[in-house]
C-alpha cells in the first residue's frame, strides 16, 4: 500500500451505500455484524483486514500454535524496548483474520469478577455493573454444562467442559492447591471466582468456537450483511464532526462506503485509536507534527493502556506429562488419529487446562492473582516459535501467576501517516511498585504450591527460576527479565463521562463526533479479573442493543 495512496483511483464499489460499517470482524466486531443483520432493514458492511478462518490450524484448537507467528492470520506486533522487562521488546500477536484474536487465542473462557463491572459502573457509567452486564453474558453463551443464574444456553457461544480429557497431572495440581489453602472451584464464572480448578473453554465437538464460528458465520447467508476480507480500513471520512464512511484499500485499490446511520470500530485495543489517531481524532500533540488534519482533539486515545503480565515457573517432572505425549513421532501420531477420528485428545484442547485466582494477602477482600496449569513445558523452543507439538525432551510442566487488575499504564501512538506502518507499542509495564510487588508474592506462592506434598512428589527440580534465585532481589531479576503478556491489551479507547480522560461514552459513543462508536477491549475502563475474550463478546452484545436502540429513535 502507498503511504499516500491516489485517491482518484477508487474501485468499483466507490461511494457504496450501507447503514452501518463495522471496521474490524473480530470478537466484538463478529458480535455487532450477527446482531445488527438481524433486522432485515439494515444493510451492514463489515471490514476485516485479514482473511478467512477455515483453516485447519486455525480451527484445531491446539493449532494456535501455528497461527503464533503466521503474518498470513497475526498482526505480529512489536513494542518498544519495555524498562519494567529490563528493555526487552515484547511480542503482541492480534488476530489478523475472521474471527480476530478469538481465532488464535488459548480459548480460556473467564468473565471476570462481578467487582470488575460494578467499578466500571462507579467511574461513571451508568448500564455497566455485574446486575446490567450478566445478562449479556448469559444471551452470548451456550454452555455445556447447562444453565443456572450464572450460566447461560441457547446462545451463539459454545463453551465446553473438558475436565474428563484433561491430563492426569491436574489432579496432583488441584490437591497441591487445596494443601496450600485454596478450595475446588468447579465454575470460575459461577457464584465465585476464588479457588482452583479447571478451565472450561470456548469449542465445539473438537473445533475452536471463534467468534467467527459462533456469530459471524452463520449470519453471512443473510443478504442484508455484506464481509469484505482483505480490506484494510485506512481512514474515517468525516463531514464536519458526523462520521459518513470510511476508506479501505484492498485488492490493490482504495475503495470508498458511506454509513447512512453510524461507522463502528471493532478493529480491537491497537487498530481502532490508530485508525482514529491516523483519521485525525486524537491528542493533538501526536498528530500535528505528522501533518494531520485535525478533526477532534482527543487526548486519551491511545492513552490508558492496560494489559496482563504472567511469569511461569517451569518444572521437570517425576512422572509423565504432555512432554510425552506430542513430542515423539508415534506421539504425534497417535494424537493425530485421536483428534481425526474422535474429536478427542491433546489436540482438541488448550495447553492451559488447570488454573484458579485466589489472594495473595488475607486482608484483600477479592481474588487478586490468576493461576495456569500447563501438564507441559516449552524451555527449549527456538527462537521465534511456538512449538505446540515439539515441547521439552523430558517431561516438564509449568504454574504461571497474572496479576489480575495491575495498576501500570501505558500508550500507543501511530509514528507515520502511513497505515501500514505498525503503531508505536509502550506497555510500561511493572511501573509501579504495586504491581512489582504482587507479581513477587505470586511468585512466592508458586514455590508454597510446590513445596506441597502432592506437588513435590512428582517434581524432580524447579529449572526456572532454579534453586539460585531466592532472595527478592534475585526473584524481582528474575521477574523483570521473564515476565510476559498474556496479550490482554484493553482500555486505550477507554469508556467515561469526562472527554479529555475518556474516548467514548458509556454508550460506547465517540465524545464530540456524531455517527462514530467504538465496540470493543479498547473501551475497558479496567482490565477484567482474567482473560478478555468473553467480556469481549459481551460488550459486543451490550454495544449491539444499543446501536439498535438508538437507530429505531426519530
Amino acid at each position: 500500500m502507498p503511504e499516500h495512496p491516489d485517491r482518484s483511483q477508487t474501485g468499483p464499489d466507490s461511494d457504496a451505500q450501507y447503514d452501518y460499517i463495522i471496521v474490524g470482524a473480530g470478537s466484538a466486531g463478529c458480535v455487532l455484524a450477527n446482531r445488527l443483520s438481524e433486522e432485515r432493514l439494515n444493510r451492514v458492511l463489515v471490514l476485516e483486514a485479514g482473511g478467512s478462518d477455515l483453516s485447519f490450524w486455525i480451527q484445531m484448537p491446539i493449532g494456535y500454535g501455528k497461527s503464533f507467528y503466521n503474518k498470513n492470520v497475526n498482526w505480529m506486533y512489536r513494542t518498544e524496548p519495555d524498562p519494567g522487562l529490563g528493555g526487552r521488546s515484547g511480542y503482541w500477536p492480534r488476530g489478523k483474520v475472521l474471527g480476530g484474536s478469538s481465532s488464535i487465542n488459548a480459548m480460556v473462557y473467564i468473565r471476570g469478577q462481578a467487582e470488575d463491572f460494578d467499578a466500571w459502573e462507579a467511574l461513571g457509567n451508568p448500564g455497566w455493573g455485574w446486575d446490567s452486564v450478566l445478562p449479556y453474558f448469559k444471551k452470548s453463551e451456550n454452555n455445556e454444562r447447562g444453565g443456572n443464574t450464572w450460566r447461560g444456553t441457547g446462545g451463539p457461544l459454545h463453551v465446553s467442559d473438558v475436565s474428563k480429557q484433561l491430563h492426569p497431572l491436574n489432579q496432583a495440581y488441584l490437591k497441591a492447591a487445596e494443601e496450600a489453602g485454596l478450595p475446588y472451584n468447579d465454575d470460575f464464572n459461577g457464584e465465585t471466582q476464588e479457588g482452583a480448578g479447571l478451565y472450561q473453554i470456548t469449542t465445539r465437538n473438537g473445533f475452536r468456537m471463534s467468534a467467527a464460528r459462533a456469530y459471524l458465520r452463520p449470519a453471512m447467508k443473510r443478504a442484508n450483511l455484506r464481509v469484505e476480507t482483505k480490506a484494510k480500513a485506512t481512514r474515517i471520512r468525516f463531514e464536519g464532526d458526523k462520521a459518513v464512511g470510511i476508506e479501505y484499500w484492498q485488492n490493490g485499490c482504495l475503495h470508498r462506503a458511506r454509513a447512512a446511520r453510524e461507522v463502528i470500530l471493532s478493529a480491537g485495543s491497537i487498530n481502532s485509536p490508530q485508525l482514529l489517531q491516523l483519521s485525525g481524532v486524537g491528542p493533538a500533540e501526536v498528530l500535528k507534527p505528522l501533518g494531520i488534519d485535525m478533526v477532534h482533539e482527543s487526548p486519551a486515545v491511545g492513552r490508558n493502556l492496560q494489559d496482563h503480565l504472567c511469569l511461569d515457573h517451569v518444572y521437570r517432572s517425576r512422572v509423565p506429562t504432555l512432554n510425552e505425549e506430542l513430542r515423539p513421532w508415534w506421539g504425534k501420531l497417535r494424537a493425530g488419529l485421536q483428534y481425526v477420528l474422535l474429536r478427542q485428545g491433546p489436540l482438541s484442547l488448550s495447553v492451559n487446562q488447570g488454573g484458579g485466582f485466589f489472594k495473595t494477602r488475607p486482608d484483600l477482600d477479592r481474588p487478586n492473582m490468576q493461576l495456569y496449569f500447563s501438564p507441559v513445558s516449552y524451555t527449549k523452543a527456538p527462537p521465534g516459535k511456538r512449538p505446540m507439538m515439539s515441547p521439552d525432551p523430558y517431561p516438564g510442566f509449568l504454574i504461571s501467576v497474572s496479576p489480575c487488575r495491575p495498576t501500570s499504564r501505558g500508550h500507543l501512538q501511530i509514528r507515520s501517516t502511513n497505515p501500514e506502518d505498525p503503531p508505536e507499542i509502550h506497555p510500561n509495564s511493572i511501573s509501579t511498585n504495586h504491581d512489582l510487588q504482587e507479581l513477587l508474592e505470586g511468585s512466592r506462592f508458586l514455590r508454597k504450591l510446590a513445596a506441597t506434598s502432592s506437588l513435590s512428589a512428582v517434581i524432580e527440580e524447579e529449572t526456572q527460576p532454579g534453586p539460585g534465585v531466592e532472595s527478592d532481589d534475585a526473584m524481582i531479576e528474575y521477574i523483570r527479565h521473564r515476565s510476559t503478556t498474556v496479550f490482554h491489551p484493553v482500555s486505550t479507547c477507554r469508556m467515561g463521562p469526562a472527554p479529555e480522560e475518556n474516548v467514548v461514552d458509556h454508550r460506547l459513543r465517540v465524545h464530540g463526533l456524531r455517527n462514530l462508536r467504538v465496540v470493543d477491549a479498547s473501551i475497558f475502563p479496567a482490565v477484567t479479573s482474567g482473560n478478555t475474550n468473553a467480556p469481549s463478546i459481551m460488550v459486543g452484545e451490550k454495544g449491539a442493543d444499543m446501536i439498535l436502540e438508538d437507530g429505531r429513535l426519530p
